[in-house]
């Protein structure tokens, strides 16, 4: 029957029979007919078939349910009999865009791997809307995310503090005005984009020059729409990436110029100018999202207390 349930429940996530049956290594007769199976012992159609996308019928989304509830149990079966083993042993699936994992999770991956070695540690990566939808759906344990509504079923754990940025090639031709408050690789470093009294651009100024925008369900998509139009611009958008390492590798490399987050600044950003933006979304506070409605395993609040060492968030 877990297997049976596990079929259904892809076929559900891929909304497609070939699709759900490439996943899971079988042919598509194979799973029809499984699922077949299980829909003539329940006396009822579990998906309607009548549309290009698979969708469930209502007997579908009871069935759903309880494939959750039943899955939840076991997972928290299995979590809560690791907790005995004092975290010499268990399991913690992590989810975080590109820019976290490449950028954020490395030191603490590390740290925590030294503390604890017995626990296996599992990674996904995708856009910040699907990881709050896999974190609902308890397909993975905890991922970092800002702008998290806190009327959302969700448990928030500090995580840390980034600045939005403009980054512009060298190569372009600013105006002197612009120029005058541009920041190096340096200053950022230094942290000269903190102080109270460095001077901040207008996005409106940079609205003719050519810029890489991130791509839809990525956070910094919709940030950086908005802070244009609170400006009153409309940027010049030439290329859609959906990570920001490439968006700020092209920018580095001279195409255009694009938002990023000083947490990627390093000593050899030398090719780029900086510029401070004087928005109140240009400062992006991300926490750790847990599910509200799961069992919090020692395993992820170890992780936690990792990560506020590491980022020193009180």
């Amino acid at each position: 029957m877990e297997q049976e349930m596990q079929y259904i429940y892809t076929v559900y996530q891929y909304k497609s029979f070939s699709k759900a049956a490439q996943h899971l290594y079988m042919t598509q007769p194979a799973l029809s007919m499984a699922v077949r199976r299980v829909e003539e012992q329940l006396g009822t159609q579990l998906f309607d078939r009548s549309t290009k996308d698979l969708k469930l019928t209502e007997a579908g989304e009871i069935y759903l349910q309880k494939y959750y509830q039943i899955r939840d149990l076991e997972q928290e079966m299995s979590q809560q009999l690791q907790d005995l083993t004092s975290l010499k042993t268990g399991t913690l699936h992590l989810g975080g865009t590109n820019y976290i994992n490449s950028y954020i999770l490395p030191p603490v991956l590390v740290e925590f791997k030294k503390k604890y070695p017995g626990i296996d540690l599992q990674i996904t990566e995708a856009t910040s809307n699907t990881l709050l939808d896999m974190v609902r759906e308890h397909r993975i344990d905890i991922s970092c995310n800002c702008g998290v509504d806190m009327k959302e079923p969700f448990l928030h754990k500090p995580g840390f503090t980034d600045h939005i940025l403009l980054c512009v090639p060298k190569t372009f031709d600013l105006p002197e005005a612009l120029q005058d408050i541009a920041l190096t690789h340096t200053d950022i470093l230094q942290k000269k984009h903190l102080d109270a009294d460095c001077p901040a651009a207008s996005l409106s100024a940079f609205a003719g020059y050519p810029m890489i925008l991130l791509s839809p369900g990525n956070n910094l998509h919709t940030r950086t729409l908005t802070m244009f139009e609170e400006d009153h611009a409309v940027p010049n958008v030439i290329l859609r990436s959906g990570q920001l390492a490439t968006a700020w590798h092209l920018s580095c490399a001279g195409m255009a110029m694009t938002m990023i987050s000083d947490m990627l600044v390093t000593p050899l950003s030398d090719s780029v100018l900086f510029f401070r933006i004087d928005s109140p979304l240009a400062v992006r506070h991300f926490e750790l999202i847990l599910s509200e409605h799961r069992y919090v395993s020692k395993a992820m609040s170890a992780f936690a207390d990792v990560f506020r060492q590491i980022y020193a968030q009180p």
